[in-house]
């Protein structure tokens, strides 16, 4: 029957963290691989009462149809963190979309046709890279380090491509703590891949999921709120994040930051797809935020995800020493690590399996993986430092046999 499956959907792979998500039930399994919240750390019951009074305030509001660009309450909410953030928007510019992820689904139906370019840095986010095979785009890889995307590179491939006669569509960037990298792009970049977008006319998509979750160094202003500084750039910054990584990622509450003419558009498409995103999760989500606690609460999150970097960084250099190299982050959710020998660490996976500890291997978060086989994802919000030293006690000794 593979006859009857749509085109782009044939060859389009799987996500491999949420296969291995599936192995992660596992319960004697030590799980590094997916980017999960720690579940102690959940404020439960601030959660309880933001649903308390989301159905005893507005009932009817929280149980009824909603308007597709989103609560206005929580939109209102939402304008005052971008603002704390560095961005300063009106609750106009908003969508609200079920997680951050949809974001990148609605701008790819909206924006791309098949064979449009897409330049994303290298490595980039699985579940983007997945999008965008599902749009039927060509991706180009831009190179990156500890600071993020190579502005040099990017104008290159930009040049490049527009001498062939095709000019790339979209840049994607996790401009605060890359997933995977963990990398920060500098303010400097930041402002120099704007004035790059803005002079050959390509829409910049920042996703922005982890900038809550510094534990070290100075804070970056997000590109949407720099745009605003550079000339055409204003109108071609798009922003997607969610409450998912600092309140709950059941909860499934992002949104969008778009220009006016992107908007219009990409409402339609929403319409389309789901209607809107959940009027129950908006109500509470609206009087979480409302309510002060997301700002009390992160704190401990950011102190607990900082302790559990240090600790892995430190069991790492003790038990695999000079085996695995990686960069220390300034906050987020991973660790970015490279098998010094060479090693293909995606053949690594049963083994690691059956040790009792699992990992992402770092090839599929290329657009092109040759080359990328000795890297590794490191997830370290997900695990107590208890398990983060059993844990990677299993790993070394795979890696060590």
């Amino acid at each position: 029957m593979e006859e009857l499956i749509a085109a782009r959907v044939r060859t389009v792979k799987p996500s491999f963290v949420r296969e291995v998500l599936k192995a992660a039930g596992r319960k004697d399994l030590i799980s590094f691989a997916g980017g999960l919240p720690a579940p102690e750390l959940f404020d439960v019951e601030g959660m309880r009462q933001a649903t308390l009074e989301a159905l005893e305030k507005d009932p009817v509001g929280a149980l009824q149809y909603g308007a597709t660009e989103g609560h206005a309450g929580l939109r209102g909410e939402i304008a005052k963190l971008m603002a704390e953030r560095g961005a300063h928007i009106s609750p106009d510019q908003l969508v609200i979309t079920t997680g951050s992820q949809q974001g990148i689904d609605l701008i790819a139906r909206t924006l791309l046709d098949p064979g449009d370019v897409v330049l994303l840095e290298q490595p980039s986010y699985l579940a983007a890279i997945q999008v965008f095979e599902l749009a039927q785009a060509e991706m180009r890889g831009i190179g990156s380090d500890g600071e993020g995307v190579l502005p040099d590179d990017l104008e290159r491939q930009i040049l490049a491509l527009k001498a062939e006669g095709r000019a790339p569509k979209l840049i994607y960037l996790v401009a605060t703590f890359a997933n995977p990298s963990g990398a920060t792009l500098s303010r400097e970049r930041r402002v120099r891949v704007l004035e790059l977008a803005a002079q050959h006319g390509i829409v910049v998509i920042e996703d922005d999921p982890y900038s809550e979750l510094r534990f070290h160094g100075e804070s970056v202003a997000p590109m949407v709120g720099l745009a605003q500084e550079v000339e055409g750039a204003e109108n071609l910054s798009v922003y997607l994040s969610t409450l998912s990584k600092v309140v709950a990622p059941g909860l499934r509450v992002g949104w969008m930051v778009l220009p006016a003419w992107l908007q219009q558009k990409l409402v339609i498409i929403k319409q389309a797809s789901d209607l809107h995103a959940s009027t129950f999760a908006q109500h509470v989500g609206y009087r979480y935020l409302q309510s002060g606690r997301m700002e009390q609460h992160v704190p401990k999150i950011r102190e607990a995800y900082g302790q559990r970097a240090q600790h892995m960084m430190a069991t790492l250099e003790r038990l695999l020493p000079r085996v695995l190299q990686f960069r220390a982050p300034e906050g987020g959710m991973f660790l970015w690590a490279s098998m010094a020998s060479g090693v293909d660490t995606m053949q690594l996976v049963p083994r690691a399996v059956d040790a009792g500890v699992i990992y992402v291997p770092g090839a599929p978060f290329f657009a092109n993986p040759e080359g990328h086989a000795h890297h590794l994802r490191l997830s370290f919000s997900n695990s107590t430092p208890e398990q983060i030293e059993e844990g990677v006690r299993r790993l070394a000794s795979v890696v060590m046999d």
